[in-house]
């Protein structure tokens, strides 16, 4: 079988670099495969049938966040976005993990370093942060509610040294009082009916503008519902929705 460039087969069906690259990430040209950042189409693979304007390319971030994630895409937004908000968010809560190592564990699911110790908890956290990006970009259009932030934050703490403290209250509200940054939070016992007015007013906007989102990740920190920090995952969620 030959297998022929984007370049190639764009000449060959009339169309953009751009639409061939969007028909492969989306599963509609059989045979089709990256290598490495490249794809391979088939010489005599079919050029898609376009029903309608609006299917020919994503509309939304959202659509092609969902479609790199299902055609395991290299290199786009998708891959840029689980490597920098793992990243970034693991950084904020203290991970010693570089960007570089971050990207490691990303694309090859290994830890490749030398002459250097590791924090488990830290890659750990890394891999699960993966896991949640991706089930915030499936459910990123189904209304936040407690039960999926728990389960966020059970991701999340899975399998940790956290995980195996029983005051910790991993995957559900917190126990005890803490301090974050100086502040006092909400009192365990006052978060439930903090995070319940919190999401019905979040919910009931129809159209999230972007006000709206970084007012939702103020109230959230001022709560601050779990043991540890979660806020970063939430935000992700909102962005995507």
């Amino acid at each position: 079988m030959r297998y022929l460039s984007v370049t190639e087969i764009a000449k060959k069906w009339n169309v953009s670099e751009r639409s061939v690259r969007n028909y492969c990430a989306q599963g509609r040209v059989v045979g089709a495969f990256l290598a490495g950042k490249t794809w391979n189409i088939p010489e005599n693979a079919e050029k898609p049938e376009r029903s309608n304007k609006k299917k020919e390319q994503p509309i939304t971030l959202l659509d092609i966040l969902q479609e790199q994630k299902a055609s395991k895409y290299t290199g786009g937004i998708y891959h840029k976005t689980q490597i920098d908000l793992t990243y970034n968010s693991n950084h904020i809560e203290g991970s010693r993990l570089t960007h570089d190592q971050t990207r490691y564990i990303f694309e090859t699911n290994t830890i490749g370093v030398e002459n250097e110790v590791l924090n488990v908890d830290d890659v750990i956290e890394t891999v699960n942060h993966f896991r949640c990006i991706d089930i915030i970009i499936d459910h990123a259009k189904a209304a936040l509610t407690e039960k999926f932030i728990k389960e966020l934050h059970l991701i999340q703490k899975n399998g940790t040294s956290d995980s195996r403290k029983d005051w910790f209250a991993v995957g559900d509200y917190k126990k005890m009082p803490n301090e974050v940054g100086g502040m006092d939070p909400a009192l365990p016992e006052e978060v439930a009916d903090k995070m319940k007015v919190l999401l019905t007013e979040y919910n009931t906007k129809e159209e999230k503008t972007f006000e709206d989102i970084l007012d939702f990740h103020v109230k959230f920190e001022r709560i601050h519902p779990f043991q540890d920090k979660l806020e970063t995952q939430v935000k992700d969620l909102c962005l995507c929705a």
